[in-house]
């Protein structure tokens, strides 16, 4: 018998011994066949993050399991609850192979297992340096900054439904000064209802590629469909007390949102995307407390704005992507357009030491065109010109970016640029 089919003998010994079961497999100590499905099955939930093996917390592909052992593998994945459709399937073919082991042995372990799993707890340390040079009157800026997150995830029951929260605390490194206090950036319930998957709170929202829309607002979205065509509705209030502190390109205003988004994905190549959004009551003062007159370029008073955007994602291979959107702003009178085109090539993946990628573009995104762009790191509103950048992965969960733009603001026609810089370590 091997050094690792002992060990797990003697631990599943005292596992039964402490549970007061017997046995009803004959063996289950017997080794599961080398040709077995079920180790196929196994590697691909331990490749898509379901399982991290047992009893010491790897998987080795290459060795033979018991069934012991395979039942305990087994009772760890059915403690998930966030499983995707392919492993769910998988795993419940699983449990019907290793039923009578389970039934002797998986049912105390998956007790274990949903309640040292029921919260959960991710999060990341970020550094982020950028240098803005512009001939305008704004001046050039600086930004020396750490950001410390974290992001917790509790599992309600075995519902389906998580309780998430995303809390900041950043710190200035040119000046030594940190924030007042941490900064709960989200905090939204989110589960399956009559068939969609519903999230409530101050829950994050994000429109098509970005252009238009990547921040929170308090209240809630739903989303239904198939994987091939999916709508997604969102509802609530857009706050500047809402968005953190590193989104300095948010308008910094209060209004009622509204927005709908079709995705529409016929294969793995493609992916396309339209929408709409909707902004009312649009509440916005300068820096003196004083209303602003038409905050998003329409008619005096005017305290509507209407975006529609269109775009998506195409495929060459594997290593080599186009990726595009255009939006509108159909109440503003001046500055009323934004659109995104760029070429990408390969990608960093955190998880994946060594990997890498790049992508080079042009993005114009005027005034009055966006809400809060996800491409504020190096573009926000009311910039255009050439973006290019790169991304490396040293370490296993160490994310290293570097971008730069040249370009001018829209308005005034007078040049900018930016360098920036930004260093992930994921936990």
């Amino acid at each position: 018998m091997s050094k690792k089919t002992l060990v797990s003998a003697i631990t599943a010994a005292l596992v039964v011994g402490a549970a007061s079961t017997t046995f009803a497999a004959a063996n289950p100590f017997s080794d599961v066949p080398a040709d077995s499905w079920a180790y196929d099955a196994v590697t691909t939930l331990a490749a898509d993050g379901v399982i991290d093996g047992y009893p010491d917390g790897t998987y080795k592909g290459q060795n033979t399991m018991t069934r012991y052992e395979m039942a305990q593998i087994v009772a760890r994945a059915m403690a998930k609850t966030d499983l995707e459709k392919a492993d769910k399937a998988l795993v419940d073919k699983l449990a019907a192979e290793f039923a009578e082991e389970l039934d002797n042995l998986g049912v105390r372990v998956a007790d274990l297992e949903k309640k040292s799993d029921n919260v959960k707890w991710g999060g990341e340390l970020r550094y982020r340096y950028y240098d803005i040079d512009r001939d305008s009157k704004a001046g050039d800026e600086t930004h020396n900054k750490v950001l410390f997150r974290l992001e917790p995830k509790a599992y309600i029951g075995n519902s389906g439904w998580t309780a998430n929260a995303r809390l900041d605390y950043e710190m200035n490194l040119s000046t030594d000064e940190n924030n007042d206090g941490v900064v709960v950036d989200r905090a939204y319930v989110e589960g399956p209802l009559f068939g969609a998957t519903v999230t409530a709170g101050r829950t994050p929202v994000f429109t098509a590629q970005g252009l238009l829309f990547d921040d929170r607002i308090s209240g809630g979205t739903v989303a239904f469909g198939s994987d091939e065509f999916k709508t997604t509705l969102a509802a609530g209030r857009y706050s500047e007390d809402d968005h953190s502190d590193y989104k300095g390109n948010a308008k910094d205003i209060t209004a009622e949102y509204y927005g709908v988004q079709f995705d529409y994905t016929p294969n793995d190549n493609l992916a396309l995307n339209a929408g709409y959004t909707a902004l009312t009551g649009i509440d916005a003062k300068n820096s003196d407390s004083q209303k602003i007159v038409a905050p998003f370029g329409g008619d005096k008073n005017d305290t509507t704005a209407n975006f529609w955007y269109a775009g998506g994602k195409y495929a060459f291979d594997k290593n080599v992507a186009f990726v595009g959107e255009y939006a509108q702003n159909t109440e503003a009178n001046t500055e009323d357009q934004a659109w995104t085109a760029e070429l990408q090539y390969k990608g960093a993946n955190p998880a994946d030491a060594g990997s890498w990628g790049m992508y080079a573009g042009y993005r114009q995104i005027e005034t009055f065109a966006s809400i809060a762009p996800t491409y504020d790191d190096i573009i926000g509103a009311g910039y255009k010109g050439a973006v290019v950048g790169a991304s490396y992965v040293p370490a296993e969960n160490i994310l290293a970016t570097i971008q730069y733009f040249d370009g001018e603001e829209t308005k005034s026609g007078q040049d900018a640029s930016k360098f920036f810089a930004n260093v992930d370590f994921f936990f």
